[in-house]
């Protein structure tokens, strides 16, 4: 892909995200893509596999979270890997109030996302 496709893909991924479209969200995702959470037991955090693991971690973010917004910040594209610095604010059910800033690191081939790594710095 060109930097300028890799880039037009992930301004429909960023807009799936702010529809709360899973269905779209995981359809980027290759059959066997991966998507690693920065939350979770392991040094690496939480790893998902496959769609249905993907969409499984989705729905129940969006089950659990009144509120979840990602802003977009800066986007980099280095060959078959892109850069996403981005914001996210977010109200769970509980009320709780989250403020993360995050970089999203993905790797694509053909036009899917191999994996998605995410990292975070939890703000307050």
């Amino acid at each position: 892909m060109t930097e300028e496709e890799t880039l037009a893909l992930l301004d429909d991924i960023g807009t799936a995200f702010a529809r709360h479209d899973i269905a779209a969200m995981v359809g980027y995702f290759a059959a066997d893509g991966v998507f690693v959470n920065a939350i979770g037991p392991d040094p690496f955090g939480t790893r998902y596999e496959g769609h249905q693991q993907i969409r499984g971690y989705f729905e129940n973010l969006f089950a659990t979270t009144k509120e979840v917004q990602w802003e977009k910040q800066d986007v980099r594209v280095v060959g078959d890997k892109a850069y996403t610095e981005w914001h996210r604010r977010a109200t769970l059910n509980s009320g709780e109030k989250q403020d993360w800033l995050g970089v999203d690191i993905y790797t694509f081939g053909e036009g899917e996302i191999l994996k998605k790594d995410t990292y975070i710095k939890v703000v307050g």
